[in-house]
């Protein structure tokens, strides 16, 4: 019995399946939106909706321009940006999640992605979905 056993496995070991949501969640902030199976897209809710609550706490911090910042909330501000990094590995996608998609999100409380199923992958029968970010401000250059 799995009882009080949190997460699924997905027939990989540990270090792989931490790589795979790692690249899962900085694809999703990148781009917006992927498609992927079913029980992926809602084992990775647990991953990035935390990282986008981290650039959320601190949205009064980077609402202020950079002179205006004490010390104190520049402690704040990195900090919250190396959590964050552990999940994201771009630092173009951090930058974008802390100056973009946080005051973008600001007023949310939580539901930060949806799942869409989009039926079945012709290889295997597998179920797959897209996952993507609600009220997402289109991609800014540079």
């Amino acid at each position: 019995m799995r009882h009080r056993k949190s997460g699924r496995k997905f027939g990989r070991n540990s270090a792989h399946r931490k790589a795979m949501f790692r690249n899962m969640v900085t694809s999703l902030l990148e781009h917006g939106g992927i498609r992927t199976t079913v029980a992926k897209a809602k084992e990775l809710r647990r991953f990035v909706e935390p990282t986008i609550t981290q650039s959320l706490r601190v949205q009064d911090i980077v609402a202020k321009a950079e002179g205006e910042r004490t010390p104190e909330e520049k402690a704040r501000l990195v900090h919250a940006m190396r959590m964050a990094g552990r999940y994201v590995h771009d630092r173009a996608v951090l930058r974008r999640l802390f100056y973009d998609l946080g005051p973008a999100l600001k007023g949310r409380p939580g539901g930060y992605t949806r799942i869409v199923k989009l039926g079945r992958r012709v290889g295997d029968g597998a179920p797959m979905a897209r996952i993507e970010l609600v009220d997402l401000p289109p991609a800014s250059e540079g």
